[in-house]
């Protein structure tokens, strides 16, 4: 069995005034945990990471699978949404990631994510692992036990990974979008098409954080975490459940959530 990664960081969107911090970091430590465990993997960051490419490298690395074979697409930036052209969701909205050239091209949707992830080759394993937000908050809080943001210092300016629809869309694209979102149980972008990590709800912010002064994503940080501690033989299920145990937080208030089948979330762990 053969097994291949795509890293995607992206700190840098240029002309909206909402560059983040930790994205690049996350990109680089998946990558890491990904290479020990014998993972194949392919890195777009920055402004390597435009729609175009983002796009390409998903087409190419499924392609390289056969069937046994696992893929995972890894991503951290900004998240937003869209108005719902083909009538498939319930508050009229669909989730979407934000390439770096976001302002120009536009985003890529979960709709379109999904029409990707399901051409894969028949037999294919599939996670995504999606460190990326929409809107909202929560009201359950936990202590999350992680180093200090910084030492001895005040500390950085919290970021949410979430870029507002008006930055991208047009007045006409914005006049659909009608008024406040719904709350609802979906599945963040990629719905269906594999099993998805999501490092909150569809109506929640995901956070940038400082870890010893080291910028990295709150749900990044607590999934590595999590993983240099889980058990051999662990599911995802297993993983998740770990997760959960440090977010929410007090400081990030945001609610991982795990997507697909029950089958998948029985599935080893990047095995």
């Amino acid at each position: 069995m053969a097994k291949y990664a795509l890293c995607i960081g992206i700190n840098d969107y240029p002309g909206t005034q909402n560059d983040l911090a930790g994205c690049v970091n996350d990109a680089d430590d998946w990558t890491e945990a990904f290479t020990r465990r014998g993972f194949a993997v392919e890195r777009l960051i920055d402004r390597r990471a435009t729609g175009k490419a983002i796009r390409a490298a998903i087409i190419t690395t499924l392609a390289r699978a056969q069937s046994g074979d696992l893929v995972v697409v890894q991503y951290s930036g900004h998240g937003s949404f869209v108005p719902d052209l083909d009538g498939d969701e319930p508050d009229g909205t669909d989730e979407c990631l934000c390439p770096h050239d976001v302002l120009a091209k536009g985003p890529i949707t979960d709709d379109e994510l999904f029409e990707l992830y399901s051409a894969r080759p028949q037999g294919v394993k599939l996670v995504m692992i999606s460190d990326s937000c929409n809107s909202g908050t929560v009201a359950r809080f936990s202590a999350l036990k992680a180093p200090p943001a910084v030492r001895g210092g005040i500390d950085p300016r919290q970021l949410v990974r979430f870029l507002p629809p008006a930055v991208f869309l047009s007045r006409s694209e914005m006049a659909a979008l009608g008024g406040r979102r719904a709350a609802r149980r979906s599945s963040a972008p990629g719905r269906n098409a594999g099993l998805l990590l999501a490092a909150c709800q569809d109506i929640e912010y995901s956070y940038d954080a400082y870890f010893d002064g080291r910028p990295n994503g709150a749900f990044s940080f607590v999934a590595l975490q999590a993983l240099a501690e889980l058990p051999a033989g662990a599911t995802y299920r297993d993983w998740y459940n770990r997760i959960r145990k440090s977010l929410p937080s007090q400081q990030y208030p945001q609610t991982p959530n795990l997507y697909g089948p029950s089958s998948m979330k029985k599935w080893k762990v990047l095995a």
